[in-house]
């Protein structure tokens, strides 16, 4: 009977530890921008698109709580899943219009937004491993 194991490096760990940091810190820019400057742009769009204008606050658990989290490593996954949930209503609520475009330096207009998207994803599936609060593993790392 043959097993199917997963050897794990420290290699791994690190590159989890890497994507997660990236993740977390560049989308902190956009969480700080948000609390300094404030939401009331995002109210206006969901009240447009007929949701409730005080949902906006979310953005700030999908743009500041969400990637401490992530940063931290604890609840990691769950975490990823609000900050792709984030990147979706953003999307959806902003730049719908530029989805099939292309920016003037020949890149998809919604580049910045697919990578958060597909990073929160990635690290929703890979957990936060060894170099995390949660630890490699913790329940929801």
């Amino acid at each position: 009977m043959q097993t199917n194991t997963t050897i794990h490096t420290n290699t791994d760990d690190a590159g989890k530890l890497v994507l997660r940091a990236a993740l977390a810190i560049i989308l902190l820019f956009h969480g700080y921008a948000k609390l300094t400057g404030g939401i009331g742009f995002v109210g206006d769009m969901l009240a447009k698109a007929g949701a409730p204008a005080a949902l906006g606050y979310l953005v700030y658990v999908g743009e500041v709580i969400a990637p401490l989290m992530i940063l931290a490593g604890i609840f990691t996954r769950p975490a990823a899943l609000v900050v792709a949930i984030n990147m979706l209503v953003a999307v959806l609520l902003v730049h719908t219009s530029q989805f099939f475009t292309i920016n003037e330096t020949g890149g998809w207009a919604l580049e910045l937004q697919g990578m958060f998207f597909i990073a929160a994803v990635t690290v929703a599936l890979l957990g936060a491993g060894r170099y995390s609060l949660g630890g490699a593993n913790g329940r929801y790392n």
